[in-house]
């Protein structure tokens, strides 16, 4: 049976790269990318988009059912920090959305569906150091509740529907193809644009706050990954804990350091210190590496080494 693939937020960060990468294996007419704006022209130009709203799951049923889709990656969501300007907002998007994928899973329309959660459901109380795959969460923003309550229900459509749905942790996400979107961990994106716009950087989040991140190809790497890997290996149903790199602000500025020896760096915590405060600083992902063979390939300084060369393309320096 021919795989067609539906890719809800391509638009986002991940999205962009990820429907380029589908693209490339399953064939651009396979791949339809959908958001509630356009997307990156890369993705408007390369294979079918249609305009979706989320909050509407008879738009989304009637995509479906219009290309013969096989597979949802739903990758809409409101972020950490957006969210919690918005808090109902944020739940409602979050959460709604979710549910119309799963229901269509569940009455059959597909039989596949990838729903990505964060390290945004760890709490306070979550061992911070080598964060176990199943600990204390008690998140304490919309964004990480809402993260956890939709594991919750994947693991239920699951168990009680037999629905096919399967998710990942994400850390912190750094590319440098797409611009910052609202979540906590961005400074790791914009200390790079400004390393080499202004030569100076001003983190949000103070110094010695370690947190898990990861390079997007990585990222696209472990989702394809997953989605790839027989049923049979995909164990967990909540969501795997991922981990590429920990590190903090200075630890990033050191290696830009390596390449721009007087880049400067200062703090400036705002409220997103709260948030990142109570997540983890290195996460344990030995059961996704045993499960399904997720391996990451880039540590800090190869992925700065990559970020300032592919930014000084795209900002014309």
């Amino acid at each position: 049976m021919k795989e067609v693939i539906l890719v809800l937020g391509a638009s986002g960060q991940i999205g962009t790269e990820l429907v380029m990468n589908l693209r490339e294996t399953y064939g651009n007419a396979n791949v339809v990318a959908s958001d509630i704006k356009d997307a990156h022209p890369d993705v408007m130009e390369s294979g079918p988009f249609e305009e979706i709203n989320v909050m509407d799951g008879n738009r989304i049923a009637e995509v479906v059912k219009k290309h013969g889709v096989t597979q949802v990656y739903h990758l809409v969501a409101m972020l950490s920090a957006t969210a919690e300007r918005m808090p109902e907002k944020g739940w409602a998007l979050n959460m709604d959305s979710l549910f119309h994928v799963l229901n269509l899973a569940k009455d059959g329309a597909i039989k596949k569906v990838y729903w990505p959660s964060s390290i945004a459901c760890f709490g306070p109380n979550t061992p911070k150091m080598n964060t176990p795959q199943e600990t204390i969460m008690e998140p304490s923003t919309v964004y990480g509740i809402s993260k956890q309550a939709g594991e919750q229900w994947c693991n239920y459509y699951f168990n009680k529907y037999n629905v096919d749905v399967r998710s990942i942790r994400y850390p912190g996400i750094i590319s440098w193809k797409s611009e910052p979107g609202g979540g906590t961990t961005d400074y790791a994106v914009e200390i790079y644009y400004e390393a080499l716009k202004q030569g100076k950087y001003t983190s949000f989040l103070d110094k010695g706050t370690m947190l898990p991140m990861m390079y997007m190809p990585d990222a696209i790497r472990a989702t394809v990954g997953l989605m790839d890997a027989p049923a049979d290996q995909v164990k967990v149903r909540t969501s795997y804990n991922l981990a590429g790199i920990s590190f903090a602000p200075e630890h990033v500025a050191e290696s830009i350091q390596k390449i721009m020896p007087d880049f400067k760096l200062d703090f400036a915590p705002d409220f997103r210190q709260a948030i990142a405060d109570s997540w983890p600083s290195i996460i344990d992902d030995s059961r996704a590496r045993e499960d399904w063979g997720w391996k990451h390939e880039f540590d800090l300084d190869r992925m700065t080494e990559d970020m300032l060369t592919n930014l000084k393309v795209k900002l014309g320096l």
